[in-house]
């Protein structure tokens, strides 16, 4: 299973490597020569994808390594990590595309060539369908790792839309003599900056709250606590937690059950529980139960 994450997730990275490797040059290159500020700044957008799945590909064969000694909880967070890098990036870059932008205002407007709508739209086209594939195989594999890549894909969808648009709307002002839409690249390379650091703002918001272990979701913990409240032996649920580790969750339950009951029959019911629960959340890894004594007079021991 950790074999065939560990290979899917390499070849999700590999081939957005290479398509960002063609989409960086085509639009760095474009950009430049056609004076785009917008397609030069989805193509800076896209160097930051290149080094996106390199560290993917190095990461992926340590977030899948096993539990070990030193690391009882196994390795998931690497991919967290490289998640947090990613925004990190992404956040540096927005912060350069908007200084870019603005310093551009203060010199004379170049319109753009045609040739640079071309190039966006190529790449809306091919980074809509590496979003689609990428985000599918990370639901499948709850890979944070590859969860990334698909959203550096989706940021450079919207962003490519956005520098076709500016490169239209100054093409337009200069054919139409209207002098106001010659501005039109330099907004959208000021839009695409907004929605590369939207992205970066939710990637580093999801890290953060994984790497100081967040409790999940209230939906999934009130469904954990349904299964759990089958069993007709758990007189009450004093703690539930539960907390991702990159492409896994660890959940730490702790039940009351009948004083009398013996430790072998305590021991089968946390062992059914475990099992019911990873039966429904395939993504659980491990579930850490701890029995509390109940008395129906509510004496309680400590």
């Amino acid at each position: 299973m950790l074999g065939a994450r560990e290979s899917i997730a390499k070849k999700i990275a590999w081939i957005s490597l290479v398509a960002n490797i063609i989409l960086t040059v085509g639009k760095l290159v474009i950009g430049y020569t056609s004076h785009s500020d917008a397609v030069f700044a989805d193509g800076i957008h896209s160097a930051a994808d290149v080094f996106a799945s390199l560290i993917v590909l190095l990461v992926i064969k340590i977030a899948n390594k096993p539990a070990d000694e030193d690391h009882p909880y196994g390795h998931g967070k690497a991919e967290v990590i490289v998640s947090g890098i990613v925004g990190i990036l992404l956040f540096l870059i927005s912060i350069y595309v908007v200084y870019e932008a603005l310093t551009g205002f203060m010199h004379p407007i170049e319109t753009p060539s045609i040739l640079a709508m071309w190039v966006a739209i190529f790449s809306y086209g091919a980074k809509e369908y590496l979003y689609r594939s990428s985000m599918k195989v990370a639901k499948q594999h709850n890979s944070k790792a590859i969860e990334a890549i698909a959203f550096d894909h989706k940021a450079d969808i919207v962003a490519s839309i956005a520098a076709a648009v500016g490169v239209l709307l100054s093409v337009l002002g200069s054919k139409l003599h209207i002098h106001i839409l010659l501005y039109g690249d330099k907004v959208a390379s000021i839009f695409v900056a907004y929605l590369i650091f939207k992205i970066a703002k939710e990637m580093l918001v999801e890290a953060f709250d994984i790497l100081l272990e967040r409790n999940i979701d209230m939906e999934t913990q009130a469904d954990f606590i349904a299964i759990i409240e089958k069993f007709e032996l758990v007189r009450r649920i004093d703690k539930l937690r539960a907390r991702e580790l990159g492409h896994y969750i660890v959940v730490d339950l702790r039940i009351a059950i009948d004083h009398y009951k013996t430790i072998k029959e305590g021991h089968d019911l946390a062992r059914e529980i475990k099992q019911a629960l990873m039966d429904k959340y395939d993504n659980i890894d491990e579930v850490l139960i701890h029995l509390n004594p109940y008395y129906a007079d509510g004496e309680e021991e400590e």
